[in-house]
């Protein structure tokens, strides 16, 4: 058999046919015609020395050998693709993709992104809003913004803030809510993506830091952060509301907490880039602008007293 590497073209051919299991559906993926896609293979075959494909009769399936040729063309592609998102993420120096959830990225990220922009003009600055955690190693983002536990293994991961959650709502509702006690007769809004924090941090666990071993009535719920907040900021009701999706809200009057007691989480907002990428110019000036964006609202938090979920245990 032939030791020298068949071209590439061959390859992806073969690739694209393995992962099909149909010539016809992998010569659309490549934009080729059937029969072209059918003479790749048939020169690869040749330059093995083998079949890499049983021909059925309306159907191929791969042979031994083309099980183990698969797996690494496969791998090889991907890996070949990931260099090259990372060679062209190198010199697109004025350039910089961050992914983070839907709710900080509307609730926290785009509200300041103007200021971001009048000290930083020479970076363009784009967003990937999504739940899918991306791989910085093979997708084309440079940092990602994370909630959770972790880990964060193979990555610079840089904790931010501490997260914690406290009832907020909007001032004339805090006129006639003056107790812990008044909660239980208002409108409650959930918002259920924090169900996986563990333990849980929610109405029933605020209660019972407060002393109240009542079991709350939730009037609305919702799946995603900012529509709770949302709702909250509409006068629907009190949201159990995340420090991160609440802090501006405090920090301008449109949001208030009377109540100064907060559930506190190990979870954390997290700031993560490939090792060694976090000391890249526009890497580092986004970082330190998170940071320091952070620190002007810190100080709305200060009177907050923070009880440990656990201790609630």
């Amino acid at each position: 058999m032939n030791e020298r590497l068949p071209p590439l073209t061959a390859l992806r051919a073969f690739d694209a046919a393995a992962r099909h299991m149909s010539f016809q559906r992998a010569a659309a993926e490549l934009n080729v015609t059937p029969a072209a896609l059918s003479f790749q293979i048939k020169s690869l075959e040749e330059h093995f020395g083998a079949p890499l494909f049983n021909r059925l009769n309306r159907a191929v399936e791969l042979t031994e050998a083309g099980r183990v040729l698969a797996s690494g063309t496969s791998e090889g592609f991907a890996a070949l693709t990931a260099a090259w998102r990372g060679a062209r993420r190198s010199v697109e120096t004025d350039v910089l993709t961050v992914t983070a959830g839907p709710a900080f990225t509307a609730k926290w990220l785009a509200p300041r992104m103007y200021d971001f922009a009048q000290d930083h003009p020479d970076i363009e600055l784009r967003f990937t809003a999504g739940l899918r955690i991306m791989d910085l190693t093979k997708d084309e983002v440079d940092v990602a913004i994370r909630f959770g536990y972790g880990p964060d293994d193979g990555l610079f991961s840089q904790p931010l803030e501490p997260e914690w959650l406290a009832p907020v709502m909007l001032p004339e509702l805090a006129k006639r809510v003056t107790t812990p006690q008044d909660l239980l007769n208002a409108q409650l809004i959930h918002n259920s993506s924090d169900d996986f924090l563990n333990p849980r941090c929610d109405w029933p666990a605020w209660f019972k830091a407060v002393g109240i071993d009542e079991v709350p009535r939730i009037s609305s719920s919702f799946s995603q952060p900012d529509h709770a907040l949302d709702a909250a900021l509409s006068g629907a009701g009190v949201v159990l509301g995340r420090r991160a999706f609440v802090i501006k809200y405090l920090a301008d009057g449109r949001l208030v907490a009377p109540f100064k007691i907060a559930l506190g989480t190990a979870a954390k907002f997290r700031f993560l880039c490939r090792p060694g990428q976090e000391v890249r110019p526009e890497i580092a000036a986004f970082r330190d602008w998170i940071l320091a964006e952070m620190a002007k609202t810190a100080s709305c938090a200060t009177d907050m007293t923070v009880v440990p979920v656990e201790v609630l245990s």
